[in-house]
């Protein structure tokens, strides 16, 4: 029987690794079989054109890569670390914690888009990855929903204001905001989940989101 697969989606800076990284090891805790995964797989050569990508090497703008190209190179490192690390585990029964998932080329690359592309972007996605690549399909998407502004706060700290280390989706604002417009119509579209991680301008504790995203996976997946 195949594995459970949560994905923890969210923008720039929302706190996605640190989220599932807490997942992963409350379930872990209470004996589940777990792993947890993030993409892009920056350890493997598969996420190669995905660095050269984000690194500015094919245009310093995200625009400057068509949605659809970009997407393939996203796709590609997912395919290869399903097929090469975790195929067999998953339809053993594992239960899998993804930090970005096929659902940031949903976001990500729907943002670059004018919105009346979005659900023929979409639904040319979600064939592509989960039909005809064979990846699998999330059983429940969590999507942190944070302010652009409470998002590029965390971000800011996370860098310390040094913008050079900022790849080119994170260093544009104006495509941030686009991109949670775009994450928006994704959850209503696909039926992903909404965690509100801030209230009032105000970004809640780790500990309180954390408790949010607990209670949605046991009531979503039974576990």
């Amino acid at each position: 029987m195949n594995g459970k697969l949560i994905v923890i989606e969210g923008l720039d800076g929302s706190g996605k690794a640190t989220q599932s990284g807490l997942l992963f090891e409350e379930l872990r805790k209470e004996g589940h079989r777990v792993r947890k995964l993030s993409f892009p797989d920056y350890g493997s050569l598969s996420s190669g054109p995905v660095r050269m990508y984000l690194n500015g090497e094919f245009g310093d703008h995200p625009d400057d890569v068509d949605s659809y190209a970009a997407s393939v190179l996203y796709a590609v490192d997912r395919f290869a670390n399903y097929r090469s690390e975790w195929k067999k585990e998953y339809e053993n029964g594992t239960v899998f914690v993804c930090d970005r998932y096929t659902t940031s080329n949903e976001v990500f690359q729907t943002g670059k888009l004018p919105e009346s592309q979005w659900k023929d972007y979409l639904n040319w996605l979600e064939d592509f990855e989960y039909r005809l690549m064979g990846i699998p399909r999330p059983d429940l998407v969590l999507f942190l929903n944070m302010s652009e502004e409470c998002s590029m706060k965390l971000l800011e700290k996370r860098y310390g204001g040094d913008e050079s280390r900022k790849d080119i989706h994170e260093r544009d604002e104006e495509y941030q905001k686009r991109c949670r417009r775009a994450a928006l119509y994704c959850a209503d579209e696909l039926g992903w989940q909404k965690i509100d991680c801030d209230r009032d301008g105000h970004i809640l504790t780790i500990e309180e989101i954390h408790g949010k995203i607990m209670e949605a996976a046991r009531n979503h997946l039974e576990i």
